[in-house]
């Protein structure tokens, strides 16, 4: 049976006992912290370089669990401990870092936009009224 072009369907609907169901939104995409980021981008280096945790580690001047926890995203680095993370992979802090921000511009999800509100109405005069 074929539905009348002018009427839409609800979100959620009716289940069968004829209650209204919720309707199902999509999670929203959570941007990548630059903890995780930075982690997945270490971890790349290293295994592009064959490489297991205690031989970078070492390298670097801390402990395999400790970069485990940085790989993983779970601890966030001092600017020193990047430094000598880049050094220990073969690169440099400013190269690693351009690669971990092209990875969150890349990951980072769209801007949601309300199509009744036009960027025109949000404006101090119309806030402050």
């Amino acid at each position: 049976m074929a539905e009348h072009p002018r009427l839409k369907a609800i979100p959620g609907g009716l289940d069968e006992a004829g209650v209204v169901r919720p309707a199902v939104r999509p999670a929203p995409v959570r941007e990548p912290l630059w903890r995780e980021a930075l982690g997945g981008q270490l971890r790349s280096l290293r295994l592009e370089r064959g490489e297991k945790l205690t031989e970078t580690a070492g390298r670097a001047g801390i402990s395999p669990q400790y970069l485990s926890e940085v790989e993983r995203g779970r601890k966030e680095p001092s600017s020193e401990m990047i430094a000598a993370l880049a050094g220990a992979l073969g690169t440099s802090l400013g190269s690693l870092t351009r690669q971990v921000a092209e990875d969150l511009l890349r990951a980072r999800p769209a801007p949601a936009r309300h199509p009744a509100i036009s960027p025109l109405a949000i404006s101090p005069v119309l806030l402050a009224a």
